[in-house]
């Protein structure tokens, strides 16, 4: 009888240490989640942005057009991360002039226009911190320079031309019968969907730098103005309009809208 006493008495204490143990445990774990939000609270009210990983995306104006890009960033220190972009713009050249035809409600033609030119990019940016939000409404600033890979994707740009006795086809100036192109009876440009199945690409590569200057209100957010310039070179030349110079390298400045979350 006094065993069995003996052994109920050190289970119910053994309960007891262990539901002390867990009370305990779910203390600690309560006050390191408590102390985990008063140092975010902190480091949001004094602008410091620590953050392991980013995912943004946003548009980009430049000098000669206009694209979207996403960017996955690791940061390796407040100081330091690595981001990793793919970029898809258009480059149009200076002297492209539209003209509508009074004549025809058909799209608008640019006389000359030999491909429409889509730059694709993947490439990788090393970001350095310059200057940390001073406050929670404060800028962060970040100088950002990289590099990669850019794909000129080519598309015939095709007019549409009166062959006579009511034929009309879209031809473009490497197609079999270019006369039309250049001498025409041109009708009308080309619809967003012409020119696809004889797209062509010219590999390339590009450098790329900017300064970043992010003013979001909350650390979690990134909202930011981004503006720099890139260079890029091409294996051979790019065939924009008919009777130019052609080139094989690009110079421009950009200005980009950023908008993403850091976790």
């Amino acid at each position: 009888m006094k065993k069995i006493f003996l052994f109920i008495l050190v289970g119910c204490f053994s309960q007891l240490l262990f539901a002390q143990d867990s009370t305990n445990t779910r203390k600690q774990k309560k006050e390191m989640k408590k102390q985990k939000i008063d140092m975010m609270a902190k480091a949001e009210e004094e602008g410091v942005i620590n953050y392991k990983k980013h995912f943004a995306g946003g548009i980009k104006l430049t000098n000669d057009g206009s694209g979207i890009f996403i960017e996955m960033a690791r940061a390796k220190s407040v100081e330091h991360a690595l981001l990793f972009q793919i970029e898809f713009t258009e480059r149009k050249h200076s002297k492209e002039e539209k003209l509508q035809n009074e004549l025809s409600p058909t799209a608008p033609i640019i006389y000359g226009k030999i491909n429409y030119f889509y730059p694709l990019k993947l490439g990788v940016q090393k970001q350095f911190l310059l200057g940390n939000k001073g406050n929670k409404n404060g800028v962060n600033i970040t100088a950002n320079f990289g590099g990669g890979i850019s794909l000129a994707l080519l598309r015939p740009y095709l007019v549409q031309v009166d062959k006579g006795s009511g034929s009309y086809e879209y031809v473009g100036y490497n197609s079999p019968d270019s006369n039309y192109f250049l001498n025409g009876p041109i009708v009308g440009g080309p619809t967003i969907s012409e020119g696809w199945s004889q797209l062509k690409v010219t590999p390339g590569l590009y450098a790329k730098s900017g300064l970043r200057f992010d003013y979001g209100k909350y650390n979690e957010l990134l909202t930011a103005i981004e503006i720099g310039g890139t260079v890029e070179f091409y294996s051979k030349k790019i065939e924009q309009l008919i009777n130019i110079k052609q080139y094989q390298y690009f110079i421009g400045a950009y200005v980009s809208l950023v908008f993403g979350r850091r976790k």
